[in-house]
């Protein structure tokens, strides 16, 4: 699943994953955003929006968290105001990360993610692809010089813990 479509301004992107069986641990999932510079599209980071935080310039926020997964529909909601966000920011990578050690996108059921502007579907999935990663990238907003911005909803897994996925998931494309 790849695409490019332009002209974005407020996005969301929506995850969702059934509760682990009765008696094993809870199975925690976490949207986490990476904002970066024009001066480093694919360093470091401007910087990262995850549970319990928000973008210094209120442009990225994560409504709804949840530790577990019960309850209908999506679990946790991140909204992203593209249209806002300071010109010198050209680059948004959106990924979800396992928080339990080993646990893998096989190992929990019912999982998915949607990326919506308004009522329109940009994207969904379900990590089918990554079903060994703890950490997969799921959608890369990036800026054009006329200001306009693109998605590309390329999945791509990661085999890392949460700490280190928030410094690579910006990396090239290898």
């Amino acid at each position: 699943m790849s695409g490019v479509r332009k002209g974005l301004a407020k996005v969301e992107i929506a995850l969702r994953w059934d509760p682990s069986p009765a008696g094993a641990p809870a199975h925690d999932l976490d949207i986490v955003a990476a904002v970066y510079g024009a001066a480093d599209p694919h360093g470091r980071p401007a910087y990262l929006v995850h549970f319990g935080s928000r973008s210094p310039d209120g442009t990225i926020a994560l409504n709804r968290d949840s530790h577990t997964g019960l309850g209908l529909g999506f679990d946790e909601v991140m909204t992203i105001e593209l249209d806002r966000m300071a010109e010198e920011l050209r680059r948004v990578v959106v990924g979800v990360v396992i928080q339990a050690g080993s646990t893998t996108f096989a190992d929990v059921a019912g999982k998915g993610f949607r990326v919506r502007e308004g009522y329109t579907d940009l994207a969904q999935g379900d990590f089918a692809d990554v079903p060994d990663s703890t950490a997969a990238t799921v959608a890369e907003f990036t800026r054009d010089d006329s200001g306009a911005w693109s998605l590309d909803t390329a999945v791509r897994g990661f085999d890392t813990d949460p700490e280190e996925f928030a410094r690579v998931m910006g990396a090239p494309r290898g």
